[in-house]
């Protein structure tokens, strides 16, 4: 659960502390209620980004996106279901987005509405196929664009790759597919200390234009890193509860068996338990005995399994893009519970041979 927390962190949400985004509906959408609400809202516009851009004095960069899918074509070459991006030069610096070769976009090729594009390390694999992909032409859903820059390889998220993109201006974008769209707003603030004053400031404005009474609520979605965590957080609960149940399940089972294992060790050792006891041994030696045997019994066990746990989850990592993360506190948790089972489970066998009447006990073979 912490290596798969940190995978969405990382790699799905991929937003810094210090960045929030605007938009018509949230990212995410857990609920038809929730779709049917915003598709009933304004769409965002070039003029929102604007006013939101001049207005936020605690933000260092705003931008703005747009984007679909389409087909890239390079010669005899083809890349279905591409993600074609509409990006404000700005972009880049708000999301991370670092590239291999070439540049990014210009503010001048914004302004004028340029046919050139930055490519996913994708694109540039299947398309190019090792030849240098600059300045070369592309056709995205049949249009021109000359290539200025190919972005560093990113991976992948929950099985779908991040590289296969082919960015261009969001001028060009909407003067090729319609600016009747939605348009999202990203915002890089000055530090995380400052993201809130920042997102009000963003909020204000945006209500200004809406025209929002003040007891109205807002017809847009503000949203950043944290509100993406809490919603994760709220998803991760289920899994996190079926992972106990199932741990739960495999302990009282763990416990069976070594309840089972001390009940045949305390009928083959019947005869030893009559001497100790005739030596002098007392009931509470005989119980500390088993019950110390069946803990330490347990503790190995647990210990096994924490080794066999983190092998198989670094091999799983190195083998997929799946992360491993491991914190200390689970390691320890795991040793105690694994030993308070074998206590629990062992206090019925140490009790037994505790009781075992000493006379009898010799007797037995």
């Amino acid at each position: 659960m912490d290596g798969l927390n940190a995978y969405v962190a990382e790699r799905v949400f991929n937003l810094g502390a210090d960045v929030f985004l605007a938009g018509k509906a949230p990212a995410v959408i857990t609920d038809m209620d929730t779709w049917l609400d915003a598709q009933k809202r304004r769409d965002l516009t070039w003029g929102d980004y604007l006013a939101v851009r001049d207005a936020c004095a605690d933000c260092r960069w705003v931008g703005a996106t747009l984007r679909r899918t389409g087909e890239v074509v390079y010669r005899n070459n083809s890349l279905r279901d591409s993600f074609l991006a509409g990006y404000t030069h700005l972009m880049p610096f708000i999301y991370d987005l670092e590239v291999e070769f070439g540049r990014h976009l210009s503010e001048a090729e914004e302004e004028g509405s340029a046919a050139m594009a930055v490519v996913g390390w994708d694109v540039y694999e299947n398309l190019f196929q090792g030849l240098d992909p600059l300045h070369r032409e592309i056709r995205v859903d049949g249009a021109a664009f000359q290539v200025v820059g190919v972005a560093k390889k990113r991976g992948s998220a929950l099985g779908m790759s991040r590289d296969n993109f082919v960015i261009i201006p969001l001028t060009t974008y909407m003067k090729r597919y319609g600016s009747r769209q939605s348009v999202r707003i990203w915002a890089k603030t000055f530090g995380e200390q400052r993201l809130t004053v920042a997102m009000d400031q963003a909020r204000l404005v945006l209500r200004a234009r809406r025209h929002l009474r003040y007891d109205q609520a807002d017809d847009f979605a503000l949203e950043n890193n944290q509100s993406f965590l809490v919603l994760w957080a709220g998803i991760s609960s289920a899994f996190f509860a079926t992972v106990i149940a199932l741990s739960s399940i495999a302990l009282v089972v763990g416990g069976i068996v070594i309840m089972n294992m001390m009940l045949v060790s305390v009928s083959e050792r019947t005869h030893e338990i009559g001497i100790r006891k005739a030596v002098g041994a007392r009931r509470r030696d005989i119980l500390w005995q088993f019950l110390l045997e069946a803990s330490t019994i347990a503790f190995v066990g647990g210990a096994i399994g924490i080794l066999l746990g983190l092998t198989i989850a670094r091999v799983i990592s190195e083998l997929t893009s799946l992360p491993a993360a491991v914190k200390g506190w689970s390691v320890l948790v795991g040793l105690l519970l694994a030993t308070g089972v074998g206590l629990f489970f062992g206090v019925y066998p140490a009790n037994r041979a505790a009781r075992l009447d000493p006379v009898v006990a010799l007797r037995a073979e």
